[in-house]
C-alpha cells in the first residue's frame, strides 16, 4: 500500500509539473504586455525597464519559467538578500555563497492590476467556489440517483421515456446556455413568484456594514452547475438498477415474498450504486473547475468570477494561479480518490 501511495504522489507530482508547464507557455504566447498593464501607455523608458526586470521579462524564455518554477516551488534556490526574504518569507535550510536553499510556501506572484498576493486572492474567493461545487453535487447525486430508481422501476413507460429524454437534454445543453435561461427565467422574469435573483453571492454585505449568508442566491447556480452531472448519475443509476433487478437473487427474493420496499432499498440499491459512488467520488474538483462560467453568469463571488475577469483584463498571474490550483485540486481528489479504490479492492494496487 505504502508503495502504492508513493507511486501515486510521483504521478501526481509529474502531471502538475507538466501543467505548470503548459499554463506557463500558453499565457507567454498570448498577446499583451505586462510592462503597460502595470505601468501605463505614457511611462518613461527608465520606468518601464526597471519594471520589465523586476518581473523577469528581460530574460530569455527558458530563464523565465525556471524562475517561475522557483518561485512555485516549495524548495527552492534564491539569492540571499533582505529583499527576497521579504518577498519570499523563506526559511533557510543551507547556505551555498550568496544563494541559500530555501523553504517556503508556493509564491504565486502578485496581480498585474491589484499588486496583491495572487494566493490571497485565491484564498480569498475559493470558499464560494467551493460550497458552490460541494452543493452542485449533492444536488446532482441525490436528484439523480433518485430519478434512476423511478425510470427502472417503471422501464419504457411515460415517466421512464419522459427522464432519459430529459437527461438527454441535459447533457447536450452547455452549462452557460442553461445557466442564462435559469437567471432570465427564474431570477428576472419570475423573481416577484421565485424570490429568487438572477445575481447574487452567498455572503453579501448589509447596509450596517456586516456580512449576512444568503442561501437563496445559491439554488440557481447550484441547479445549472449540477444538471450535467445529473443526467449522468439519472443514466448511470437507470441502467445499474434495471441490471440488478435482473438478477437470479432478486427474483429468489420475490418469489420468497419480500416486499418491493425491502426488495429495492435493502437488497438491489446497495449493489446498484456501485458504478454510481465511482463516478461521483472524483467530481468535485471537475465541478470546481465546471464553476467558472456559472459563477460569471450569475455574479457568483468564487475563484471562477475572479479568473473570467483576470482573463477579460489580461492579469496573467491571477489566470495562471487560479489554473495550476485548480489542476492542484484534480490531483488531490485523483489521488484519494485511487486511495479509497485501492482500500476497497486489493486488485487496484497491482497496477
Amino acid at each position: 500500500m505504502v508503495q502504492f501511495l508513493i507511486k501515486r504522489i510521483l504521478y501526481g507530482f509529474l502531471v502538475l509539473l507538466g501543467a505548470v508547464v503548459v499554463v506557463f507557455f500558453i499565457f507567454n504566447v498570448l498577446p499583451g504586455d505586462p510592462v503597460n498593464m502595470m505601468a501605463g501607455q505614457r511611462t518613461d523608458v527608465a520606468t518601464r525597464e526597471a519594471i520589465s526586470k523586476e518581473l523577469g521579462l528581460d530574460l530569455p524564455i527558458r530563464k523565465q519559467l525556471f524562475h517561475y518554477i522557483n518561485d512555485l516551488s516549495v524548495l527552492s534556490i534564491h539569492q540571499n538578500t533582505s529583499k527576497n526574504q521579504k518577498k519570499y518569507r523563506y526559511s533557510t535550510l543551507l547556505t551555498v555563497g550568496n544563494n541559500v536553499v530555501v523553504w517556503k510556501t508556493p509564491y504565486l506572484r502578485r496581480s498585474f492590476q491589484s499588486n496583491k498576493l495572487v494566493s490571497e486572492i485565491i484564498v480569498e474567493n475559493v470558499e464560494g467556489t467551493f460550497w458552490l461545487a460541494l452543493s452542485a453535487m449533492a444536488f446532482a447525486t441525490i436528484v439523480g440517483i433518485c430519478l434512476g430508481i423511478f425510470a427502472s422501476l417503471r422501464q419504457n413507460s411515460l415517466l421512464d421515456h419522459s427522464i432519459i429524454t430529459f437527461s438527454v437534454i441535459g447533457i447536450s445543453m452547455p452549462s452557460f446556455v442553461f445557466g442564462a435561461l435559469m437567471a432570465m427565467i427564474f431570477g428576472d422574469l419570475l423573481s416577484d413568484y421565485t424570490g429568487l435573483n438572477a445575481s447574487g453571492s452567498l455572503w453579501e454585505n448589509t447596509i450596517y456594514g456586516d456580512r449576512e449568508l444568503k442561501l437563496k442566491n445559491l439554488i440557481l447556480p447550484t441547479i445549472t452547475l449540477g444538471l450535467s452531472p445529473m443526467t449522468i448519475i439519472i443514466q448511470l443509476t437507470r441502467s445499474s438498477m434495471l441490471e440488478v433487478l435482473s438478477q437470479d437473487y432478486i427474483r429468489t427474493a420475490r418469489a420468497k415474498g419480500l416486499g418491493s420496499y425491502s426488495i429495492i432499498f435493502k437488497h438491489a440499491l446497495k449493489n446498484a450504486l456501485n458504478p454510481v459512488i465511482t463516478a461521483v467520488s472524483g467530481w468535485l474538483a471537475s465541478l470546481m473547475a465546471g464553476a467558472f462560467f456559472v459563477e460569471s453568469i450569475f455574479g457568483w463571488k468564487g475563484l471562477g468570477s475572479v479568473t473570467i475577469n483576470a482573463v477579460l483584463s489580461l492579469d496573467f498571474p491571477v489566470v495562471m494561479g487560479a489554473t495550476i490550483f485548480v489542476a492542484l485540486v484534480f490531483i488531490i481528489t485523483n489521488i484519494f480518490v485511487d486511495i479509497f479504490y485501492a482500500m476497497i479492492d486489493p486488485r487496484v494496487r497491482l497496477k
